[in-house]
């Protein structure tokens, strides 16, 4: 039977080697998530968050392995793999926090002799598909809230990051949750598909590509059961003549190249003032070019490689393109020895002169690239922005609070942002538009895609 094997991008090193679940495994596990759904819908909302609060305490205790285990799957540097430990504690205690008022019974206006109100229940089992590049923060967004409104979860992990989803069943191993209520399984695209597809299934969270969530879609339909998308982007960033500058060119070279460049809501198009427009070029290579790349179990990486060779070769596939249609490449790559044209090492890149015929400017590209582009106007910036087939995040960077919300409103974004990028507050939901897919994840809203509404109308005698 075919194996999960996981390469490390760092150096082309085995970091772990799984046998797929069969469907003998998968049948298993579904049979047992139904089940002991069953008693977990009738367990209080208090003691749900006593085991799952106790989950979080064993998980972030375990901080510094997780995070090297990261580092060594996807090859982020092990300076910044213990902040999504973090962040993973952070949003499940967010989440925890307002389930109650999140999950309370709603009550319309009171008429005199009846009882009315919505309760919401659980769907039952949620299947949790995760993706590898933020392994833990794009998984904890929908397995504690669907925990905590009383269904089982099944989780996927990419496989890329296996660990990722066995460490967090340590953890809830550690904490007592009873068998069934959290499980994982290590399948293939098509036992995924499958998987679905299982009348057990009664929602799924998908976190991932456009390809994929067309997958999901596919395999879903004619089940009547809600599909939560978290797709692609092609995150824009406006900054106006007003920004200040110096923080504007920190920001968003960072939400640029963080994680090296892969994250769906990374700045890949940053549209500037003409006024200002060079300086900010010169000031964004000079901070470019101070990155260091290298072996990310290094503590002086600040940029480690992508995920895989062929992930690489598409990054330099997209390059070519824009180079071929007229734009220019301005960082000096020689000065980062371990982009050798053909491994998974890649320089961060620069590019002016671009234009929307261009993929860079067009369609999402995961790595550390950015294209740069000069704007007359705020209308030229809104509609460049808005002419892109995703809708994640949209950032303006501006003084003036007041024009930056006309702007806002007029973007076509799950999140608009003002001077900040790259960023997920779990009081607010995650969400987007357009071909970046459908639904949402944290804050109370969250709680809308895991929960069924009841209605209860009670005449009194």
């Amino acid at each position: 039977m075919p194996e999960l094997i996981t390469i490390s991008p760092i150096d082309g090193s085995e970091v772990a080697r799984r046998a797929y679940a069969d469907e003998h495994h998968i049948a298993a596990t579904l049979r047992r998530a139904k089940i002991a759904q069953r008693d977990w819908r009738q367990v209080s909302l208090v003691e749900r968050m006593a085991v799952l609060s106790r989950a979080v305490d064993a998980f972030s205790a375990n901080k510094e392995a997780i995070a090297e285990a990261i580092s060594r799957q996807i090859g982020r540097p092990i300076r910044y793999s213990p902040n999504e430990v973090v962040g993973f504690d952070t949003r499940a205690r967010h989440m925890m926090a307002i389930a109650p008022e999140a999950l309370a019974d709603i009550h319309p206006a009171p008429i005199e002799g009846f009882n009315r109100f919505i309760r919401r229940e659980a769907l039952g089992v949620v299947l949790v598909v995760a993706p590898w590049n933020y392994p833990l923060l794009t998984a904890v967004n929908a397995i504690i809230p669907a925990l905590m409104a009383g269904n089982t979860v099944i989780l996927k992990h990419s496989a890329q990051t296996p660990l990722c989803a066995e460490q967090i069943q340590a953890a809830f191993v550690a904490a007592g949750l009873p068998a069934g209520v959290f499980q994982y399984l290590h399948t293939d695209h098509a036992s995924t598909q499958k998987l679905i597809q299982a009348k057990e299934i009664k929602h799924v969270c998908f976190t991932g590509s456009v390809a994929g969530g067309i997958a999901v879609e596919q395999a879903a339909a004619g089940r009547f059961i809600g599909v939560g998308l978290e797709l692609g982007g092609n995150d824009a960033a406006l900054v106006r003549s007003d920004a200040d500058l110096a923080h504007a060119v920190d920001t968003l070279v960072d939400g640029a190249f963080f994680n090296s460049g892969q994250s769906c809501c990374g700045t890949q198009r940053i549209y500037v003032h003409q006024s200002i427009y060079q300086e900010f070029v010169d000031r964004a290579l000079a901070l470019t070019e101070q990155y260091v790349l290298g072996n990310p179990l290094d503590a002086a990486t600040t940029l480690g490689p992508v995920v895989r060779v062929s992930a690489a070769n598409a990054v330099r596939a997209v390059e070519a393109d824009a180079l071929a249609k007229g734009a220019s490449q301005i960082v000096d790559t020689r000065r980062f020895a371990l982009d050798d044209g053909k491994g998974a090492y890649l320089a961060p890149r620069i590019f002016t002169g671009v234009n929307h015929q261009m993929q860079l400017m067009a369609d999402e590209c995961f790595g550390p690239v950015v294209g740069i582009m000069p704007v007359k106007n705020d209308e030229e910036a809104i509609r460049l922005m808005n002419d892109s087939p995703y809708g994640l995040t949209s950032a303006v960077f501006s003084r003036d609070e007041n024009v930056a919300l006309s702007l806002g409103d007029q973007l076509e974004c799950g999140t608009f942002f003002m001077n900040r990028c790259d960023y997920l507050d779990p009081a607010l939901p995650w969400t987007g538009i357009k071909q970046t897919g459908r639904g949402a994840t944290l804050s109370v809203l969250g709680y809308d895609y895991l929960t069924r509404p009841k209605s209860f109308h009670l005449k009194q005698m």
